[in-house]
């Protein structure tokens, strides 16, 4: 037998890699995966041990020694380590006794003040608790605690509590009060929500049994990286057993079948809805195929998809496509894989990479076959005897059939006529569709289906769950709406202005930063000057980098992640600035590393300057640039959006970095008339003091600077 790897040998003796892998450990056999070699004796041993075959020597040999042993032990008579224990044994009953005369000396007194600390022990484990829900006002309090509310107001205002009968009261003051009254606050968030936590719970028992699901798949990679190839290539290669012809892709997820096991591939439009549904809270994903092309290499959005998957905590298996080509060249794509954590296989890492060609069909069976293996060490397990919920994978309204929407059943079976709540729209299940557009009564765990019976269109990322009443589902729909509108009001993110707030709080440990810059030598110069900052209050950890303008994708992830976005002479285009005030994340801009570093010492220690705010007044287009001999060049421009006021200031924007900052405006007209200002939508003719590299497609962004108090 030539060498054989641990997921071979575990294939062959019917068990899975996991549980050879710790029958091996207790040989003391070393193996770092699934993936690694064992020799020859090494197999046979362990083939010997799991089938039950050993030889015949075997026996008379264990005899032998046995024999020997006890011959030598008569030898020896008693040991050392015999009359030690016997000693041990000794001491412990003097101190029994001494302990027992100790007791019996204590006087009446010492006895009944033992018997009183046990009985307040007793009493405070046992105290009554309160069930509040929300906020809760001073007469309601009063009502909980069984005393008159002119009571409540004195005690609190002999604890600096100034409150009306009817105010509400924070969670601290609540919590202090109830104490003092010998009782313990337990927050709710409802009695609906309680009972699906209930029947979820109820469900964690040991008589469901569990059984392995499919493994869900996501392919991320560059652009043009040949993602959709792949997957087109794999949809064509494993048709699932029953169907005539090929695939027909009705919905935005499908399912397709490798060694009587089936694997279930998401069709998503790259990381950004990768993102978006992680930023709602969705964990839909368990392994994530990067696609990087041999010829190209890693490229910028081939590093964003590394960071946003590990982001999300999720298996990353890489696939070099593209390797039909001459030029391809799979080594230096492992090397620059390596440079971003991840490490092959063969190099001693844990990362599985397989090269394969999406145009040829060639290495696709290894990489299926790859991913089973993954999602075994991964070990997914779900019931089908559950109550079932997922989550939404996308939705839309469609003019004949109403609100629709495509969800990957994560655990539990669901039946059609169930009602279901989906966060927070009601409804109950009309008919149910399969990827090839047919209708199916049921769908187990790990299933996508096509939904029709919902009120409203949900969010790509919503979580769903079987209620057992439409009234239920009603109910708890038109509350979560409720706590949605009040969320949205009081949104906390972290910002370098409230940093030191939070970290007292306890509510930061990790401060998450998203970097860009205009050139790699400026972003590798600031990744080092914040890696060395050595700050007790909080860890700093760098979950981006990247060169160019701050896009949405960035503050996508930086809302996901709960990160503060940090741009080094770099500006957000249009729509990730709009992205980022709805969203609220901090986005912080710089032109001197050294004000970065400094603001965010100053903003762990709480100690920030007054804030000058930029506030951005509106972008002009250069259409057209006219020199003129005494004056310089003007710019023919049209403003895309906001106003180009006189008396802002400037900055000029070529492809995303800042070429020119801080300026004035020197002469603002529109035809032959000097204007103070001019509205979007119109053109104008702009003037910069000393500035007069201007091109054709730059932006003239106008500002002003507010002083903000913190």
């Amino acid at each position: 037998m030539s060498k054989v790897r641990v997921y071979q040998l575990a294939k062959e003796l019917g068990t899975s890699s996991k549980k050879l892998i710790e029958v091996m450990e207790d040989m003391d056999i070393k193996v770092n995966n699934h993936m690694s070699t064992l020799t020859d004796e090494e197999a046979k041993k362990v083939m010997s041990i799991l089938t039950g075959k050993t030889d015949e020597k075997k026996p008379e040999e264990t005899k032998q020694a046995s024999g020997q042993k006890t011959a030598e032990k008569e030898k020896a008579g008693p040991k050392p380590a015999e009359e030690a224990a016997e000693k041990k044994k000794a001491r412990d009953k003097g101190k029994e006794k001494a302990g027992e005369q100790e007791q019996k000396s204590l006087g009446r007194k010492a006895r009944k003040m033992i018997q009183e600390e046990k009985r307040a022990a007793m009493l405070k484990a046992q105290k009554p608790k309160i069930r509040l829900e929300g906020q809760i006002t001073v007469a309601e309090l009063a009502s909980h605690l069984e005393i008159n509310p002119s009571q409540l107001i004195s005690e609190l205002m002999e604890m600096g509590v100034m409150a009306s009968i009817n105010q509400p009261l924070n969670t601290e003051t609540v919590e202090l009060v109830a104490e003092e009254h010998g009782y313990e606050v337990d927050y709710i968030e409802d009695e609906l929500e309680e009972e699906l936590l209930a029947v979820r719970e109820g469900e964690d028992d040991e008589s469901i049994e569990e059984i392995p699901r499919k493994p869900v798949v996501t392919v991320l990679g560059h652009v043009d990286h040949g993602k959709t190839l792949l997957l087109d290539a794999i949809r064509s290669a494993n048709v699932i057993s029953g169907e005539v012809g090929g695939i027909t892709q009705h919905i935005g997820a499908y399912q397709v079948s490798v060694n009587d096991s089936r694997i279930v591939f998401l069709d998503t439009p790259g990381h950004e809805a990768f993102t978006a549904m992680r930023a709602r809270g969705a964990q839909v994903t368990d392994i994530a195929i990067l696609v990087v092309a041999a010829d190209d290499g890693v490229m910028p959005q081939t590093v964003e998809a590394i960071n946003h998957a590990k982001a999300a905590g999720v298996a990353i298996m890489v696939a070099i496509n593209k390797m039909d080509k001459p030029e391809a060249n799979p080594d230096r794509v492992k090397q620059q894989l390596a440079e971003h954590g991840l490490i092959p296989e063969e190099w001693g890492g844990d990362t599985i990479m397989v090269p394969v060609s999406a145009i040829k069909g060639e290495g696709l069976d290894e990489l299926l076959e790859m991913v089973t293996l993954l999602a075994e060490v991964c070990e997914l397990q779900a019931s089908p005897e559950r109550v079932a919920r997922g989550t939404v994978i996308e939705a839309n309204l469609d003019k004949g059939r109403g609100p629709v929407a495509t969800v990957l059943v994560q655990d539990g079976t669901l039946n059609v006529g169930e009602p279901i709540i989906c966060g927070s729209i009601a409804g109950k299940i009309r008919a149910m569709l399969n990827e090839h557009g047919e209708r199916v009564e049921s769908a187990g765990p790990s299933t996508p289906v096509e939904i029709l019976g919902l009120n409203d269109v949900p969010m790509a990322g919503d979580t769903f769950q079987a209620v057992s009443s439409e009234r239920v589902a009603r109910d708890v729909a038109s509350k979560r709406a409720e706590k949605i509108k009040e969320a949205s009001r009081k949104v906390q993110r972290v910002t370098l202005d409230d940093l030191f707030k939070q970290i007292q709080e306890g509510e930061v440990k990790d401060l998450n930063l998203i970097l860009k810059a205009d050139v790699q030598g400026s972003l590798e110069a600031l990744k080092d000057a914040l890696a060395k900052l050595s700050l007790d209050e909080v860890q700093i950890k760098i979950i981006h980098t990247g060169v160019g303008a701050i896009n949405e994708s960035d503050i996508m992830l930086a809302s996901a992640s709960n990160a503060i976005v940090i741009g080094f002479n770099v500006r957000p285009d249009s729509n990730a600035r709009k992205l980022a005030e709805k969203n609220q994340v901090d986005v912080r801009l710089y032109r001197i590393i050294y004000e970065a570093i400094e603001d965010i010492q100053a903003a762990v220690k709480g100690m920030l300057k007054p804030e000058m705010k930029e506030v951005i007044q509106g972008q002009a287009e250069v259409r057209q640039v006219f020199k003129a001999s005494k004056l310089g060049n003007i710019a023919g421009s049209y403003v895309l959006e906001g106003k180009i006021t006189r008396n802002s200031l400037v900055r000029v924007i070529r492809d995303g970095t800042v070429v020119h900052d801080s300026g004035n405006i020197d002469s603002l007209k529109r035809f032959k008339d000097d204007v103070r200002e001019v509205s979007s939508g119109y053109e104008c003719g702009i003037l910069l003091e000393n500035f007069n590299d201007l091109q054709e497609g730059d932006i003239i962004e106008a500002y002003v600077m507010e002083q903000v108090a913190r």
